[in-house]
């Protein structure tokens, strides 16, 4: 089933040549949650103002340009080279508005947020342990589509999909994409699997759903369209720190490559 799953859902070869020995390589995209100042932060989901404008400026200035993930696989399907680096928001917290928007948008750059339909205008309640964080508003989910920023789905309620009954699993990947939509007034195309955690039914559930791609974490036998992985950025990562998890990254790409060709023989 996972073999069978991991070549339906494989990134298509774009944006070069497709002939023998070429490989499928998957884009770099970047995995934010919070930008704030919190003086608590035990899941290490928080990234400083200060600092996530270094790390911004830290890419533009090395000709990279940060972009939505719906503007990441368009580009590289319609074979375009620009250095892009997809900009990813998990949970959907309300400081994207407040510290993230003003800071890619003096930069040119765009960025998903993926948020959780039930909880909209609530807050980071799964975090039992952490300091509670206000997320958007429907409010503010309207306005941030309506000015071309990309929402996408993080489920219904923020529970880690692998193994829940499948009527869950539908309506965590069905309801909350349509809940969107009437929100955005757009097909929501995007998913992203709250916690990283997908398998074989989850990502099945995803795809057959409507949706175009969906990002996970890790480089996984089932990295594709529909299991996109990401690289963690927090609070320590200066530039020397994002140089090693481009290159990090890259190396993971080849292994996961060869992984699966040595699976398929």
């Amino acid at each position: 089933m996972v073999a069978e799953l991991t070549r339906r859902t494989r990134l298509p070869r774009q944006g070069g040549p497709t002939g023998p020995g070429r490989r499928a390589t998957m884009p770099w995209i970047l995995m934010y949650h919070s930008v704030a100042d919190e003086e608590e932060d035990p899941y290490l989901v928080t990234v400083s103002p200060e600092r996530f404008a270094a790390q911004m400026r830290w890419l533009a200035v090395r000709g990279w340009r940060g972009v939505s993930v719906r503007e990441l696989l368009a580009a590289r399907a319609a074979g375009r080279r620009e250095r892009l680096v997809g900009l990813t928001f998990d949970d959907g917290y309300a400081d994207f508005a407040r510290h993230v928007v003003p800071v890619l948008s003096a930069y040119g750059f765009t960025a998903t947020a993926y948020v959780v339909t039930q909880r909209l205008g609530g807050d980071n309640g799964w975090d039992t342990e952490g300091p509670r964080k206000a997320l958007l508003t429907d409010r503010q989910v309207r306005e941030l589509a309506a000015a071309g920023w990309e929402i996408g789905s993080h489920g219904l309620s923020h529970i880690a999909l692998p193994g829940v009954p499948a009527a869950q699993l539908r309506a965590e990947v069905r309801e909350s994409r349509a809940v969107l939509a009437g929100l955005v007034g757009e097909p929501v195309r995007g998913f992203c699997y709250p916690y990283g955690a997908v398998d074989g039914p989850s990502a099945r559930a995803v795809q057959e759903a409507g949706y175009d791609y969906a990002v996970a974490i890790r480089h996984s036998p089932l990295a594709g369209r529909f299991a996109l992985p990401r690289c963690y950025v927090g609070d320590r990562d200066g530039g020397w720190r994002l140089r090693a998890k481009r290159g990090r990254h890259e190396l993971r790409d080849v292994i996961t490559e060869l992984r699966r060709r040595g699976a398929s023989q």
